[in-house]
């Protein structure tokens, strides 16, 4: 890594910060989901970034991949998830937290072990550390609240213009004795009260390339194009297109998907249909520094 990509990480990540300041004291109960993830989209593009991935505004059981399309009623209620990311030329900061909107102590109780989770994970991280040590500081932390860890989710590396790059970051001692190296990594553990893991749910409106194509309609190819120069290999969502191209916009890329060139994620819920609490920084490691870039 150079200093210049350093440096576009670093802000990423402070804008990253910013973004997430702004979301918690912007964010009430009763608010569209449409609106708020609008707003935080407006928020990233006003301080200088672009979303790295539709944020994720997923209620209760609903661990991730959930993100309002153009339409969309639903509104912030109940254990709300916020997982947002910026990037700076490719080079992303993800981060996320989690807000109780019921006034329930439960969910109180399991956004504490997930905050407290990355905590430990967060201090135990570094150079030549064992995965399944960060994974043991998260299991540690949140079943001393009396809470279990999903843990067929994890943390994950980043490299540019890619998300789930390398490692993946276990959120329980899955006894994996691969070591830690320089790079970027998202640290992101999941607290629940059910069974500790996710199944696929409906499909989200959040999409990726992933494979090389192309379709016959002439306004397809537009959309496709539109696609790959401003998201690359990054994660977009329906909302974005309807912006840009209307309901047309929303056809083409069923078209698009049905050519077998896109990924279509699903939301991703607790299989016991147990609350999910999340908690997540993204940290830049090397023998020199420990820079957790999305945390003053």
């Amino acid at each position: 890594m150079n200093l210049d990509d350093v440096d576009k990480m670093r802000s990423a990540g402070g804008i990253a910060q910013k973004v997430v300041a702004y979301a918690k004291e912007m964010i009430k109960p009763g608010l569209s989901l449409f609106d708020i993830a609008c707003k935080i989209d407006d928020k990233i593009y006003e301080l200088g970034g672009k979303p790295a991935f539709p944020v994720n505004l997923s209620v209760n059981e609903v661990a991730a991949h959930a993100t309002p399309a153009f339409g969309d009623k639903s509104i912030a209620e109940g254990l709300l998830k916020v997982d947002i990311g910026v990037h700076v030329d490719g080079f992303v900061a993800d981060t996320a937290f989690s807000i109780d909107l019921d006034g329930d102590e439960e969910n109180e109780r399991l956004i504490e072990a997930a905050e407290n989770a990355l905590g430990n994970a967060l201090s135990t991280f570094g150079m030549d550390v064992k995965l399944k040590d960060v994974g043991f500081a998260i299991q540690r932390a949140i079943n001393s609240k009396g809470f279990v860890p999903i843990q067929n989710l994890t943390g994950h590396e980043i490299k540019k213009y890619d998300l789930h790059a390398g490692l993946n970051i276990p959120n329980y001692d899955n006894g994996s004795e691969h070591e830690l190296d320089e790079g970027l990594y998202a640290v992101e553990p999941f607290a629940t009260n059910g069974h500790g893991r996710v199944r696929d749910g409906k499909l989200s409106g959040i999409y990726q390339l992933r494979d090389e194509g192309n379709v016959r309609d002439s306004f397809a190819r537009e959309v496709l194009t539109f696609i790959k120069e401003e998201y690359n290999s990054l994660p977009f969502c329906s909302r974005w297109i309807y912006k840009k191209f209307g309901s047309r916009g929303l056809l083409a890329l069923r078209q698009i998907e049905q050519a077998g060139i896109l990924h279509q994620y699903a939301q991703l819920v607790e299989v016991s249909g147990g609350k999910v609490a999340q908690a997540e920084h993204t940290i830049l490691i090397s023998e020199r520094d420990k820079i957790v870039t999305t945390r003053d």
